[in-house]
């Protein structure tokens, strides 16, 4: 099958079993680790409310949104206004706290977990963060059951794991496999460097926890890569170093704070290591600086190639991102870069990332006072403003379906250009601009889309 055939980032929920052999041939045995952290681990169950997109295709038909797209006015009908929804979580300390991801408990009106001995317990979303895939839960109570950590550095490809959830809402079953990769970078994605494994997650037990031998935590099962909407043996779950560094952000601050560099960057193959003079391909090419960025204020330049940040070299891109997720706004790192084929040592002190939105609490609105469009932007590159003869600008990266600019029918790819005919230079100032406005208020955005102009009314939530 070729890849552009795949689905690719399928959210996962489930494990079947799956035999796990040493070298010698001889199964691993999972049975005392399984019973020894079961308790810790518990099904999520959860109510959503449908998005209108849902809503059109359970009352539209198909051929009709065919024809006439989502555009058909249909009488009010007593359609089902909620969803249920599946999947797992586990404590990570004794007074009730849980890991599961984020697209487990999103919208969720209601979550409930059920733990092992067939408690129900009703769960607050105390935080959600997308971009990682992580959210953190709290029931009442204490003395719960508390899984370990383990040190995801120590983790080896080829070592057996375990990981344990609710497949298809069947609760406590256990699968194993091995560490297939580390550091996996899925497309179009930066914030989580995945463990690989062919561990077999199918839909319906998102959020469970994997397990090294010892029966420490690894990570946070996410997704697979699929054709199909099954498992195909490549499955993918949240280093737990990173889950837990988004679970405090979460428990402290009720949101996440991400430091911000601003750079396009891309991995050196062997023609781009030739041409820089490279022993073999390594490092990370710059490809683009966002204006008025901590990058450009250091110094750094479209065409450098980072080869060490603090110290640490670099082989790949995703390791620099996974080195700079560590990092917080404020602080000075540290580059070795390769310019005009001479290697130099640049600072540059970090800022806050400025399209971070607050976490969701569960009743899936922002935890801030402030208004919320479900966007994620950034800043429009010189070359970007020449080509399109504006003078500022923000790009939307991403659109939260379900939010207001989804509801205004703002797409990725959309160039924002001014906020009530005022020119939007940055996306820092149109933060700002849009933080002034009450909510419900409408307000007009200027948007170039494909080269052309237009106005769109976007209700402020």
């Amino acid at each position: 099958m070729k890849t552009n055939e795949l689905k690719k980032g399928i959210y996962a929920a489930v494990f079947t079993m799956a035999a796990v052999q040493t070298n010698a041939g001889t199964p691993v045995d999972f049975s005392n680790l399984v019973e020894n952290v079961s308790p810790a681990v518990v099904s999520v169950n959860v109510v959503k409310k449908m998005s209108q997109e849902e809503l059109m295709q359970q009352q539209v038909p198909e051929i009709l949104r065919r024809f006439f797209g989502n555009q058909i006015v249909i009488p009010q009908q007593k359609a089902p206004q909620e969803k249920t929804g599946f999947g797992s979580a586990f404590f990570i300390g004794k007074d009730g706290y849980l890991l599961t991801n984020h697209h487990v408990v999103e919208n969720a009106s209601k979550v409930t977990v059920v733990l092992n001995d067939r408690r129900e317990l009703d769960a607050t979303v105390v935080g959600s963060d997308e971009r990682t895939d992580v959210a953190l839960l709290k029931v009442s109570g204490g003395n719960f059951p508390e899984l370990k950590t383990g040190n995801v550095d120590n983790l080896r490809v080829g070592e057996p794991v375990l990981a344990i959830g609710s497949p298809f809402g069947f609760e406590y079953s256990a699968s194993a496999g091995i560490v297939s990769a580390k550091m996996r970078n899925m497309t179009g994605e930066t914030s989580v460097p995945f463990i690989q494994t062919d561990v077999a997650l199918n839909p319906g037990n998102s959020g469970g926890p994997l397990f090294n031998q010892k029966g420490e935590v690894v990570g946070v099962n996410s997704r697979i890569f699929s054709g199909t909407g099954g498992y195909m043996g490549l499955s993918f779950s949240i280093p737990i170093d990173v889950a837990m560094d988004i679970a405090d952000q979460l428990k402290k601050n009720g949101k996440v704070t991400r430091a911000y560099l601003g750079l396009g960057l891309q991995d050196i193959d062997r023609d781009l290591a030739e041409s820089y003079k490279l022993p073999k391909p390594e490092g990370s090419l710059i490809t683009q600086i966002a204006p008025n960025s901590p990058a450009e204020k250091a110094g750094l330049k479209s065409g450098d190639v980072i080869l060490k940040i603090n110290g640490t070299p670099i082989l790949r891109t995703v390791e620099l991102f996974s080195y700079l997720n560590r990092l917080v706004p404020g602080q000075t790192v540290q580059f070795e870069v390769l310019r005009d084929d001479k290697r130099q040592n640049i600072s540059a002190k970090l800022s806050t990332a400025p399209d971070d939105t607050p976490a969701k609490n569960k009743a899936g609105n922002a935890q801030n006072k402030g208004p919320v469009l479900g966007v994620s932007i950034r800043d429009l590159t010189a070359q970007e403003q020449s080509r399109l003869s504006v003078k500022g600008g923000v790009l939307l990266q991403d659109v939260l379906r379900g939010g207001a600019a989804s509801q205004a029918r703002l797409i990725p790819g959309d160039i924002i250009v001014q906020v009530n005919s005022r020119d939007v230079k940055n996306a820092s100032e149109f933060v700002e601009t849009v933080a002034q406005f009450k909510k419900n208020n409408v307000v007009r955005m200027t948007i170039i889309r494909d080269g052309q102009r237009a106005i769109v009314g976007v209700r402020i939530q």
